[in-house]
């Protein structure tokens, strides 16, 4: 049985990552500074090494400590919106923390990382569906943080090619995490769509939909949305195959190639909390593509990723997970 550390591993998509850890037999430590994870998420089995990701000495420690062959990386700061309010935070904690983390990992000998990547390095592209060859084109500092901690990793993994500690890496990018797993470990965020939104509807206000004159079935814009369990089980298995020493792409979409319209969604959720308010249409937001839906077929291939999840049970799940009060 072998140990992976799990940076951020006390977050909403961190902790279910370190559940699907343990579920699939390997030993987690779950490292975490609790700036916004919380300490009850980290599941029983698990251990927690309170640290920040700037801590270089720390990491280091907890690697050799607990013998991890590698890191799965999702630690950072999650917010593309807020990171346009604070460019200089948003390049600390997801490009110097994850140089941080290969300077850690090489003075420990780990080998192999699986990056949480975004499909926000890709801004909006000019196809409906993305793939791995679209061009990467951030258009916010946490879609280009997330490109140049990629680009770090990249190159360490050429620096260490011939090295006796090469390092073996991949980068996850997805869209939009939803749901929880059976742990009832909810979305934190303020500013993601589904707990912002059950905190409208909970208000007693209506959800607001910005524009319904788009060319899509129901006139609203379709997004990617993934549930956070098939999310979790993708890094597992990445973690999986470089720990075999199989050979993995660069990058992979972690995405459904199908997507689901805000319309939807707010039906959804007023199916699943039985909150029956009609919603607010207002006007398109300026920059808003119709569409944009990321294609899942290398990770299909290669990691054995599917969505397994409708779009009710990702709400039910969500909701479910909230606490009242």
């Amino acid at each position: 049985m072998t140990a992976w550390l799990v940076t951020g591993g006390a977050g909403y998509i961190g902790a279910h990552v370190v559940s699907a850890l343990l579920e699939a037999g390997f030993e987690a430590v779950a490292y975490d500074n609790l700036s916004t994870g919380k300490r009850r998420f980290v599941p029983g089995g698990a251990r927690l090494v309170e640290a920040d990701i700037l801590d270089t000495d720390a990491v280091t420690a907890a690697l050799r400590t607990h013998g991890c062959v590698g890191v799965i990386h999702c630690a950072g700061y999650k917010y593309a919106g807020e990171s346009v309010k604070y460019p200089t935070h948003t390049y600390l904690q997801n490009v110097s923390g994850t140089a941080t983390l290969l300077e850690a990992m090489a003075a420990a000998g780990t080998r192999n990382l699986v990056f949480s990547s975004s499909a926000g390095v890709y801004g909006t592209p000019d196809t409906e569906v993305v793939t791995e060859d679209t061009e990467c084109r951030p258009e916010s500092p946490y879609g280009e943080s997330k490109l140049v901690a990629e680009w770090l990793i990249r190159d360490q993994v050429t620096a260490t090619a011939s090295s006796d500690a090469p390092l073996a890496a991949t980068s996850l990018r997805y869209f939009n995490v939803v749901g929880s797993g059976p742990s009832q470990v909810y979305d934190v965020s303020p500013h993601n769509l589904f707990p912002k939104v059950f905190a409208t509807l909970m208000r007693g206000e209506p959800a607001r939909i910005n524009g319904d004159d788009y060319a899509t079935p129901d006139g609203t814009c379709v997004r990617d949305y993934v549930h956070v369990v098939d999310l979790a089980n993708a890094h597992v298995e990445a973690a999986r195959a470089l720990d075999e020493g199989r050979p993995l792409e660069p990058v992979y979409n972690l995405g459904s190639g199908a997507g689901t319209s805000v319309r939807e969604i707010v039906d959804a959720m007023r199916d699943v909390t039985g909150i029956a308010t009609e919603p607010l249409v207002g006007p398109r937001r300026p920059g808003d593509p119709a569409r944009i839906v990321a294609a899942g077929d290398l990770a299909a291939r290669d990691l054995a990723w599917e969505t397994r999840f409708t779009i009710h049970s990702m709400v039910r799940t969500a909701w479910e997970a909230m606490p009242r009060g």
